[in-house]
C-alpha cells in the first residue's frame, strides 16, 4: 500500500514567526498515520527541520540546482538541502516553469541530482487553462512525464504531483472526474515505463486549491495518494483539516 502524503509548499512566504505553525502542527499530530511534509522557503529550512526534529513531520526544499556545487550565485544544491535537514524537494512547479523558463530537461536534471543526493523528488506536472480548453491536457501531461522524470526513478525516490496551473491559488478546482482521469493516466504511464511494481508504488498527489472543505472528496478519487498544498498549508489550523481528511481517506 502506498502511504498517504500531505505536503505543504509555503512558496515565498514565512519568516521566523512562521515556525510557530510547525510547533502547532506537531502538537496536533504527535503520531500521524500518514506522511506530513512541509517545504518552507530556504531561509527557514534548517530551523524548520530543527523545529520538527523527532516529530512525525518532515521538511523539504522548493527547488535545487542540477549541479552539486559551483559558480551558481543564489542557487542551492541538493546536497545543501540534505545538509539543512531536507528529505524531499519540489521540482518543476509551474511557477518555476513559468517564472524561470524551466523546461522538462532542466527538471529532469534537477530530479536526477536530487535522487543522487538521497532526496525524494516531487515532480510537478500540469496544464494551462488554454491547454485544458483545447483538450490537450493528457498530451501536455504525457510530455512532462516523459521529459521530466529520470530513468532512475522508483517508488522510494519519486512522487508526482498533478497541479493544473489554472487551479493554483484561484479557488477553481477541476471536477473529480477530471482529476481522476489525469491521475489514472499518470499511473498508466508510470506502469508502462517502469513496470507495474515501480509504477504502482509511486505516490501521486493532487494540488490546486485544496481546502479542508473539498479535501475529502478529492482524496476519494482513484489514484490520489495525497495533496501538494499551497496557501492552505501556511496555517496549522487550515492544514490540519486537510491532514485529518487524508487520514480518514
Amino acid at each position: 500500500m502506498r502511504r498517504k502524503l500531505a505536503a505543504g509548499n509555503w512558496k515565498m512566504n514565512g519568516t521566523t514567526s512562521a515556525l510557530s505553525e510547525l510547533d502547532a502542527l506537531a502538537r496536533a499530530f504527535p503520531s500521524p498515520t500518514i506522511d506530513i511534509l512541509i517545504c518552507p522557503p530556504a531561509t527557514l529550512l534548517h530551523r524548520a527541520a530543527e523545529t520538527v526534529r523527532e516529530t512525525g513531520i518532515a521538511t523539504g526544499g522548493q527547488d535545487c540546482h542540477a549541479a552539486p556545487s559551483g559558480a551558481h550565485t543564489g542557487d542551492i544544491s541538493a546536497d545543501m538541502l540534505v545538509d539543512a535537514g531536507a528529505n524531499a524537494v519540489i521540482l518543476g512547479h509551474s511557477e518555476r516553469r513559468e517564472d524561470h523558463g524551466e523546461q522538462n530537461e532542466t527538471v529532469r536534471a534537477k530530479a536526477r541530482a536530487a535522487m543522487d543526493a538521497g532526496l525524494k523528488a516531487i515532480i510537478c506536472v500540469g496544464e494551462s487553462l488554454e491547454q485544458r480548453e483545447a483538450a490537450n491536457t493528457l498530451d501536455i501531461i504525457g510530455g512532462q512525464l516523459s521529459g521530466s522524470i529520470p530513468d532512475q526513478s522508483t517508488g522510494e525516490n519519486l512522487i508526482v504531483a498533478y497541479e493544473p496551473i489554472w487551479a493554483i491559488g484561484t479557488g477553481k478546482v477541476p471536477t473529480l472526474e477530471e482529476i481522476g482521469e489525469v491521475h489514472d493516466f499518470i499511473r498508466n504511464r508510470l506502469e508502462r515505463r517502469f513496470g507495474e511494481g515501480v509504477g504502482r508504488s509511486v505516490r501521486l498527489l493532487y494540488g490546486g486549491s485544496v481546502k479542508p472543505n473539498n479535501a475529502a472528496d478529492i482524496f476519494a478519487v482513484s489514484n490520489v495518494d495525497g495533496a501538494l498544498v499551497g496557501g492552505a498549508s501556511l496555517k496549522a489550523q487550515d492544514f490540519s483539516g486537510i491532514i485529518v481528511a487524508l487520514q480518514k481517506a
